[in-house]
């Protein structure tokens, strides 16, 4: 059964092009435009990894991954963090929050997929 990723970007290119290559790679992928979005989709069906920006209108990024690891069901999704913001200290706050990996945009396609799977064993 193929593992199931939810892209969260406010940009709809970022989306499809992800969601394209995380596709290309064997993986199910739905979307979402921002963080309420996203928090309505996990809230319906089970994902086994997301993939988020960090700007995006309505909730962003880092509000989505506190608001996930703060509820038990949540704690231990993986996450990866896919954004524009590249000083040290966005990172450290995106790890702190709860990412488990933290990627710059653009992010190599091969980069996404190594990292996708080390997360999904």
């Amino acid at each position: 059964m193929k593992k199931k990723i939810l892209v969260v970007d406010d940009s709809a290119t970022i989306r499809t092009l992800q969601g394209f290559i995380l596709e290309s790679a064997g993986f199910e992928v739905q979307t979402a435009s921002n963080g309420i979005e996203a928090l309505e989709k996990l809230y319906r069906e089970n994902f086994d990894l997301i993939v988020a920006d960090i700007n995006m209108p309505k909730m962003d990024g880092l509000k989505l991954i506190q608001t996930l690891r703060e509820q038990d069901i949540y704690r231990d999704l993986p996450i990866i963090i896919v954004t524009t913001e590249e000083e040290e200290e966005d990172r450290e706050r995106g790890l702190a929050v709860g990412a488990n990996v933290y990627l710059v945009k653009p992010t190599d396609p091969k980069k996404l997929v190594m990292n996708v799977k080390m997360l999904l064993g």
